[in-house]
């Protein structure tokens, strides 16, 4: 029977991944890529590192063909991301969902982060909206004293109302101490009370000049006042903090104005006002749709078969690019091993072996003739000492000295008066030729 606390690899894994994936859920993160390739599949693959960590990444093709810029090894960069584990190799990663530039991106986190925190916290509910005075008796405007902004609301409460007191609470409306400024207007607007409503705002810009908007101490001061605010920051586009905290948000200045003005028709003022809270409210049930929305996306993504197809198509680049390496260094190990072959091959190469043969053939050749040249000598010398030897003893040695050899006629060496008779004809050999003569008389030694 198996036992269910003895996990396998792939189970330990899997758990694993779902546990990341369940505990974790979306992280931002900032890092500079390294690493980075782009197989033909189209997703990426990149390493996030800072001067002491790094972490694996993939970003699948469909997400980042949003993506506005063409990210290159040592750019620095936001990501929004959920954690995950890849099964096959166990290795933590991250699957990026978006990326941008760090200095824009770093901004962006910071506003999503404290929307998330301050909508949790229930200050963007609607049944914490104070309702607009129907006819103020004094309006109050929070913006800087030189902006268009306030000549614009100016120009419109002159024209529908001309007769509304307006106060202005002057204040910076960008940069690092405007924040604290915005904040200290509009406390110092509620202690004095004069004003039955306020519009706090500026004209249009980028991100970062609306930032001051998007402080938690400015978002924070709208929710604790006790007259209720106007939001008029930018253009219709631009959204801040301060929009979603606000009583009210208008779309730009001038509109602000018109709803705290009164014209010939009260009840046009009505519409716009109900219009405004119908605006808000619609915002404020899109805003909560929209995270109901993406927390159940992110529920659909863990079951839906593109997370699979994801899943398998890094797969299928982790082995393409496996295969890649194995190839490579097995035509390299190949190329190897045919270069030693060929080295053994000239080595015991006939052409080289047959070179080596005539050589040695050449040298044995060589010795022997020198061995027979050598050993013809020797024997000229024996033969010239034994012929001198020989010589010394022959009998035509003897000849030339003057002796004689001398045969009977039985052809016998005459070498006593014993071996002839008395009339026999003998034959007396010389140097230069034979003598033959007659015995007529045998004479013995006295």
């Amino acid at each position: 029977m198996t036992n269910p606390n003895i996990f396998t690899v792939s189970r330990l894994n899997a758990e694993v991944r779902l546990l990341l994936e369940n505990e974790m859920g979306i992280v931002w993160l900032v890092g500079e890529i390294s690493n980075f390739s782009a197989p033909v599949s189209g997703h990426w693959y990149l390493t996030l590192k800072d001067s002491r960590a790094q972490v694996k990444c993939a970003m699948f093709r469909g997400n980042n063909r949003r993506v506005t810029f063409k990210p290159q090894n040592g750019n620095q960069v936001l990501v929004k991301a959920r954690l995950s584990l890849y099964e096959p190799r166990g290795d933590y990663q991250l699957i990026i969902e978006s990326m941008q530039p760090e200095g824009d991106g770093r901004l962006q986190q910071e506003f999503e982060k404290l929307k998330m925190n301050l909508a949790a916290e229930g200050l963007f509910a609607q049944s914490n909206k104070r309702p607009l005075p129907e006819h103020p008796k004094r309006v109050g405007v929070i913006t800087s004293k030189t902006g268009a902004a306030l000549y614009d609301i100016l120009d419109v409460l002159k024209r529908r109302d001309p007769s509304l007191p307006v106060v202005v609470y002057p204040t910076m409306v960008q940069g690092e101490e405007a924040a604290i400024q915005i904040a200290q207007a509009i406390g110092r607007a509620n202690e004095r009370n004069e004003c039955d409503v306020l519009i706090v705002g500026r004209g249009g810009g980028s991100l970062e000049d609306l930032w001051c908007f998007n402080n938690e101490i400015v978002a924070r001061t709208i929710a604790a006042s006790q007259i209720p605010i106007i939001s008029a920051v930018g253009h219709e586009v631009d959204v801040t903090i301060a929009d979603f905290v606000a009583d009210m948000r208008a779309p730009t200045p001038s509109a602000a104005a018109e709803l705290v003005s009164r014209d010939n028709s009260h009840k046009e003022q009505a519409f716009a006002t109900k219009r405004a809270r119908l605006v808000s409210a619609i915002r404020h049930l899109l805003m909560k749709q929209a995270q109901s929305t993406h927390a159940l996306k992110f529920r659909l993504e863990k079951q839906h078969p593109s997370y699979q197809l994801q899943k398998q198509s890094q797969q299928l680049d982790d082995l393409d690019m496996r295969l890649r390496r194995g190839m490579t260094q097995y035509l390299k190990q190949h190329a190897q091993r045919v270069e030693r072959k060929q080295h053994q091959l000239q080595l015991n190469s006939p052409v080289k072996r047959l070179g080596e043969q005539k050589l040695h053939l050449q040298r044995s050749e060589q010795k022997l003739l020198d061995a027979m040249d050598k050993t013809l000598l020797t024997t000229r010398h024996q033969l010239a000492m034994a012929a001198e030897k020989l010589e010394t003893v022959s009998p035509l040695a003897t000849l030339k000295r003057g002796y004689s050899i001398t045969h009977s006629a039985s052809k016998q060496t005459v070498s006593s008066i014993e071996d002839v008779n008395v009339g026999e004809v003998i034959k007396t050999q010389v140097e230069d030729g034979v003598i033959e003569s007659q015995v007529t008389q045998k004479i013995a030694k006295a």
